[in-house]
């Protein structure tokens, strides 16, 4: 029977991924190195570049970890796009330090495009689009939800208003009279996930028209 390494068994693609999300939450993205990845495993630095050779692949594995977790769903176009996409940006608001570092570099691993991408477009497909118009409307919706969910850190949304807040308190009002004459009003917005929601909704229904 062969031997199995202790190393390589904590080393799981899943276990790799959990852990890195954890240190990344933690520590922001900063904290997201291979040493102290390894170390949180409780194993060699060499043991987990066995598994993960750099960064970027680091960075895949997580995100296609987090999409494995999109809810399989049914029903009529418009009820299934807001189920997939709201899901989506609810993974990635839990995550935003991922995104951060993931940049705008492809996210193309294969739960994504089995859970999300291959499904939309099919039924979007079924519901009388063209494959182009298809990926038009789940690009656009692809991009709002990432967009969405990494601008703000959403877990601590009153930091993130004070943050805005001494940055527009700053700009002269002559200038910006509506940054700065209204910024009680303007700052809840800024981390309200009923604004991505009603964002997505206009999408859903835009492009559900000509088609309906």
């Amino acid at each position: 029977m062969p031997r199995t390494s202790p190393s390589l068994d904590r080393a799981t693609p899943a276990r790799i991924a959990e852990t890195a999300l954890v240190l990344v939450d933690e520590g922001g993205p900063e904290a997201l190195t291979f040493r102290a990845l390894a170390a949180r495993l409780d194993i060699s630095l060499a043991s987990l570049q066995r598994r993960c050779t750099d960064l970027a692949g680091l960075l895949d594995l997580c995100l296609d970890h987090l999409a494995a977790r999109l809810p399989e769903t049914s029903g009529d176009w418009a009820t299934v796009t807001e189920t997939r996409f709201t899901a989506l940006y609810d993974l990635l608001v839990a995550h935003p330090g991922l995104l951060a570092l993931r940049g705008t570099r492809p996210w193309l691993g294969p739960h994504l495009l089995a859970r999300l991408t291959e499904p939309q477009l099919a039924d979007s497909v079924a519901a009388g689009m063209t494959p182009a118009e298809a990926m038009a409307v789940y690009r656009g919706m692809y991009l709002l939800t990432l967009g969405s969910a990494g601008f703000v850190d959403h877990r601590d949304p009153a930091a993130a208003r004070a943050t805005t807040r001494r940055a527009l308190a700053a700009l002269d009002p002559e200038d910006f009279p509506v940054l700065t004459g209204h910024l009680a009003d303007l700052l809840p917005v800024l981390t309200d996930h009923a604004v991505y929601r009603t964002a997505l909704r206009h999408l859903i229904d835009a492009a559900k028209e000509p088609h309906a």
